[in-house]
């Protein structure tokens, strides 16, 4: 599964791995892909540096990435305590009477809620560029758009190529003339925030529309044959996330959220706003019910939503409540039914990939004659 930027980047499969989770990075790019670790939970700079460590000496010399989450307009003189004070009363009340209503624990005294504001400021990703420019990275993706242009730039002077996110081709263009190397066109399918377009109509309109730009075709893809036809369609390769949460080297802290992965179907995710503000496919769960319900208060704009809840889905994670327990996942979820180590879904991507190029070529055989 090799292409023109796979071989740019020294990588055997075009296989592009995005996670939260050092171990599964590290396995992608030891298995031939390329893993791209993400970094949006790492407030802290030495916690970073304290995983890059560990990536970099379990990669057996081969390249990965990271992501970062830099917003696209720069936010000055703007602090947490200042954004948690536009948060309504209303909302507050809904969010207690929601965790009651489900028996939902307290965190124990001292015990820190997981997932903050502070992870999507640009001041906090301009740190995580600090530490990870010190690092042999080849790639640094932004989930939010084109970085900014000193960012741009100083990856560029350190061999470094630059990726984001589009959702639309219009999206994809403004990407080219911020002077991005690779576009991942992310489709309706995909977990997390995600547009409205799906993803066999939107790889081929990005890829027309930066040529000749790599494009990275996102949203939906869990299988080898998925990945030929994704190349078939133009891109140069594909964005995997969700596929990898129910690997052995995952580590979600949750035996209840992975039975509840590999239980889930195709139809078992939602594009809701609960999460962050902006809409974001995850596990529809009855906390997101209860935010899309149109007689709730309903959510917040980003990041006042992500602050709201954040403690919320530390203790629903926390205490394993089921009910209302998820994650951000798309709809791959459908084929993800057993755990399996991050080299077999390798090697099922590759024999799948093998089998769809030999179907098309013996179609392709018999039309000729």
């Amino acid at each position: 599964m090799q292409t023109e930027l796979s071989k740019q980047l020294g990588v055997e499969h075009a296989v592009f791995g995005f996670t939260p989770f050092p171990a599964v990075a590290a396995a992608i790019s030891r298995a031939g892909g390329f893993g791209v670790l993400g970094a949006v939970r790492y407030t802290a700079p030495d916690d970073l540096k304290r995983d890059l460590d560990w990536v970099e000496a379990h990669v057996d010399g081969k390249p990965y990435g990271l992501d970062v989450v830099m917003p696209a307009k720069k936010v000055e003189g703007v602090t947490e305590a200042d954004v948690e004070a536009m948060i309504p009363e209303q909302h507050r009340a809904f969010v207690q009477d929601t965790l009651a209503k489900y028996g939902v624990p307290e965190l124990a005294e001292g015990e820190a809620s997981g997932w903050r504001i502070t992870g999507w400021m640009e001041q906090v990703a301009r740190t995580q560029l600090d530490v990870a420019f010190d690092y042999p990275i080849r790639l640094l993706a932004n989930a939010l758009g084109s970085p900014p242009a000193d960012v741009v730039d100083r990856a560029h002077g350190q061999d470094v190529l630059v990726a984001a996110l589009a959702g639309s081709a219009r999206h994809a263009r403004k990407h080219q003339e911020a002077g991005i190397d690779i576009v991942v066109a992310q489709g309706y399918e995909a977990g997390g925030h995600t547009g409205e377009i799906a993803s066999m109509v939107l790889t081929p309109e990005v890829v027309d529309a930066v040529d000749p730009l790599p494009v990275l075709a996102a949203g939906g893809i869990g299988s080898g044959r998925q990945v030929a036809a994704a190349l078939a369609l133009g891109a140069q390769g594909v964005w995997l996330g969700s596929i990898w949460l129910t690997t052995t080297e995952a580590d979600l802290h949750s035996p209840a959220l992975t039975r509840k992965l590999l239980a889930a179907g195709s139809g078992d995710t939602v594009r809701s706003r609960a999460l962050t503000g902006k809409p974001a496919r995850q596990l529809r769960t009855e906390w997101t019910d209860a935010w899309d319900d149109p007689a709730g208060p309903g959510t917040l704009p980003m990041p006042l939503q992500g602050l709201l809840v954040a403690e919320a889905v530390s203790r629903i994670q926390r205490y394993e409540v089921e009910p209302l327990l998820g994650t951000p996942v798309g709809q791959i979820v459908g084929r993800m039914n057993s755990e399996r180590s991050v080299q077999a879904v390798f090697d099922d991507l590759t024999r799948g990939f093998e089998r769809a190029v030999d179907r098309v070529n013996r179609i392709a055989g018999r039309s000729g004659q």
